[in-house]
């Protein structure tokens, strides 16, 4: 009887023990395309920075994990974390049925819309008759490229993919490109009120996307428990709000935060 006791005992603890392995990320890799100011870029120092950046340095520091980012061009995140060459993927990157049927999410970060970006003056409009002939940029993988794709592209709208916006924004500003697609609050911020987006402006009303969340391997169901905890006790605590205002004088909050 004791015999058996004691392999319990030990099998319980083996259990114990591989439980608490599962949930202890000392580190965790975060996955970004630093083209995308403000939310992921590089300063002049080559320091990855940005609203993304913050959060994410935020919940790591939560976790008691160091934080690891790890650049790659968007259109490879999904891939890269089912391969596991990083843990997460923090970079703007909207929620769709599509990217669900491959990767698991965390609670939402924050909803933006899309935003059509032109020449000023321009007499275009986001819609498929408006553009039809025309070149619409857009970033390889996101759902602005997807958007386009669908909707304009069978209506004779030429939509050229870049692996990342500052590709993009090159080949506007060059002429190339006859317009741009891509997040409404990117877009403003990270080009329209810069230098190279002098004598360019948002073409109509904006397109509703969708939330932007961590993207996360499905099996890693234990990380994405204590994610979502870091980032809701985030929201609860006013710390989302204070690392949202060095960036915007606006609330791109989740409208239906959990």
């Amino acid at each position: 009887m004791k015999k058996i006791i004691a392999a319990l005992s030990i099998a319980a603890l083996a259990v114990s023990a591989g439980v608490a392995q599962a949930k202890e990320w000392k580190q965790i890799r975060f996955g970004v395309d630093a083209s995308y100011a403000p939310f992921e870029s590089k300063a002049p120092d080559g320091k990855l920075v940005g609203f993304d950046i913050d959060l994410g340095n935020e919940i790591c520091k939560r976790l008691n994990a160091k934080c690891v980012w790890v650049e790659n061009d968007f259109d490879g995140l999904i891939p890269g974390l089912k391969a596991k060459k990083f843990d997460g993927v923090l970079s703007s990157m909207t929620v769709t049925p599509q990217r669900m049927e491959q990767i698991a999410f965390s609670d939402p970060l924050f909803d933006t819309p899309t935003a059509l970006v032109a020449k000023k003056g321009s007499a275009l409009s986001p819609t498929a008759d408006s553009l039809k002939g025309k070149s619409v940029g857009v970033e390889q993988g996101t759902t602005q490229e997807t958007y386009a794709k669908t909707k304009w592209a069978p209506n004779g709208v030429n939509v050229v993919s870049y692996q990342n916006q500052d590709q993009v924004y090159q080949d506007l500003m060059s002429g190339r490109l006859d317009a741009a697609l891509q997040d409404k609050v990117q877009a403003d911020l990270g080009f329209l009120k810069t230098p190279r987006g002098a004598g360019f402006q948002q073409i109509g009303e904006a397109i509703p996307s969708g939330a932007a969340a961590i993207g996360l391997r499905k099996d890693d169901k234990e990380l994405k428990a204590d994610i979502d905890k870091a980032i809701q006790g985030m929201m609860k605590d006013g710390t989302y709000k204070a690392i949202e205002k060095k960036y915007f004088d606006f609330d791109i909050s989740p409208k239906s935060p959990t």
